[in-house]
């Protein structure tokens, strides 16, 4: 939500966060964004900015303030990435393997290339074979980037012309485990809401489901539910867990499995990834 006030002309916007961002799937936002647009972080609508990356909003026609200084709306967004996100590509970089095609081993290169290291910095700092051995990772990189062209422009392609395809619930850019638990069509995912909320999805879960694609809906539902911008201790967390369902201590345990809830090691604070 934000908190507008106009002084000597000029309209200040002051943000205040109340609940989860519920209006936006962050998911849809992210995989719709073009190549361009999620280089940015940022989608451009006719009143706003949207983050693609946390479905955070942005209102054109405001100055927000930042430690002290003023930012039009377009630049707050960029401001508000590199605080909250540290850049587009430590975000993306640090998505599961399943969503990338990266090994961890290809991650901690690019990192590296990321940081301007030339190819004898990168080999000392990994201590891995010689420069040569360093190069022939980056043609390796750029030989996954020719490819992933050819294959987006495939299915492009292929989308004007599969007209039997059905539209797929999407993945959340957090999860821990991508495989076929996510193969749940937009139907399916309705009449999984409809049976296990059957008065809204703001009401309490009487049961909690077992198949696993059920359980992926039922939990992005859940986490729906909390606050994306609070910390949350332990007894606060177990406490709004316990008034979605009695065995809260089972939805904490798989928000936590599935990536939608990240928490410090000793379980003293808990937040919602993304």
């Amino acid at each position: 939500m934000f908190i507008v006030e106009r002084t000597n002309g000029i309209v200040f916007g002051f943000l205040k966060t109340i609940g989860s961002v519920e209006t936006m799937e962050i998911s849809n936002i992210f995989w719709n964004a073009s190549l361009e647009e999620l280089k940015r972080g940022y989608i451009q609508e006719r009143d706003s900015y949207t983050c693609v990356l946390c479905g955070r909003k942005i209102e054109k026609g405001i100055v927000y303030p930042y430690e002290n200084r003023f930012y039009e709306a377009e630049r707050f967004m960029r401001v508000h990435i590199e605080s909250t996100h540290r850049s587009v590509f430590d975000f993306l970089i640090g998505m599961d393997k399943k969503l990338t095609g990266l090994t961890e081993h290809q991650k901690s290169l690019m990192r590296l290339f990321y940081q301007g290291r030339n190819d004898k910095e990168i080999q000392s700092e990994l201590d891995i074979g010689s420069t040569s051995t360093i190069r022939h990772h980056r043609f390796v990189l750029k030989e996954k980037e020719r490819q992933a062209k050819s294959f987006l422009a495939m299915m492009e392609l292929l989308k004007e012309k599969d007209e039997y395809a059905p539209a797929f619930l999407p993945v959340h850019q957090t999860a821990t485990m991508v495989d076929d638990r996510y193969n749940i069509t937009l139907e399916e995912q309705e009449k999984i809401i409809n049976q296990y909320f059957p008065t809204g999805t703001h009401t309490a879960l009487t049961k909690f489901p077992q198949k696993e694609k059920q359980k992926v809906v039922v939990l992005r539902e859940i986490a729906k539910q909390l606050n994306s911008e609070q910390i949350y201790s332990e007894a606060q967390l177990n406490g709004t867990l316990k008034g979605i369902f009695e065995d809260y201590v089972l939805i904490r345990r798989y928000l936590i499995e599935y990536g939608f809830l990240d928490r410090k090691p000793d379980g003293s604070e808990y937040w919602v990834k993304k």
